[in-house]
């Protein structure tokens, strides 16, 4: 499998490419965000992201860039930054998985594996078919049938979509959802559920998705 890693700590870079290299894996590393860039449409397994790099042109750019190009390689960020924020960001834009600094080689290994494996293409796919839509589940797709288009959805987005498909018709409350969701870790106001919510109904509007005031919603 091939890895594009991004990393303008020269030392670290190349501590981490040679464990991946070990590992088996092909590993290119950039050391900034604009040499990077130039390959934002090569086909790679895996990309792994620190968030503050060198130059003007950061992680946050290069998933971005990457999204808007529909390049199906996972993300993985890292970062030594504000922690909590840089995870929710990383999350929202659609990384897999997000490292704080300082870790372990063997840490981001564990982490690599895991990504990969469950993007991991040649696997059997769980598909689950809601109104006109086409749910991979293994592979974090949505295919619209009716208009013959895929949907993106960012991580977050996708594991609200993925909470109400294995709980239909079960009514749950926003402190319920930021739970499952964002995890126990989470300390914000509820809000962000609504918002999340309404991005989900404006990109699959044939959701049925039921407010019951006073208390959160349901899929039906």
């Amino acid at each position: 499998m091939k890895i594009y890693y991004v990393e303008d700590e020269k030392d670290l870079s190349e501590i981490i490419r040679k464990y991946l290299v070990r590992e088996g894996y092909e590993t290119t590393v950039f050391h900034d965000g604009e040499s990077a860039m130039e390959h934002i449409n090569d086909r790679v397994d895996l990309w792994i992201l620190d968030i503050m790099l060198t130059g003007e042109i950061s992680g946050y750019d290069l998933i971005k860039a990457l999204k808007q190009r529909g390049n199906p390689a996972a993300v993985i960020f890292t970062s030594a930054r504000d922690q909590d924020l840089d995870k929710i960001m990383g999350l929202e834009l659609g990384s897999d998985d997000y490292l704080a600094k300082p870790y372990s080689p063997r840490e981001l290994i564990l982490r690599v594996k895991a990504v990969l494996k469950r993007r991991n293409t040649g696997q059997q796919s769980e598909l689950v078919h809601y109104a006109n839509y086409e749910i991979n589940l293994t592979r974090r797709e949505i295919k619209d049938k009716e208009k013959e288009k895929m949907i993106d959805l960012t991580n977050k987005e996708f594991e609200l979509l993925l909470f109400f498909l294995k709980n239909i018709n079960t009514a749950f409350g926003r402190d319920d959802i930021l739970r499952h969701v964002w995890g126990d870790n989470y300390y914000g106001s509820d809000r962000v559920v609504d918002d999340l919510l309404r991005r989900l109904r404006h990109k699959m509007p044939e959701l049925k998705i039921e407010t019951i005031y006073g208390f959160g919603y349901r899929l039906l």
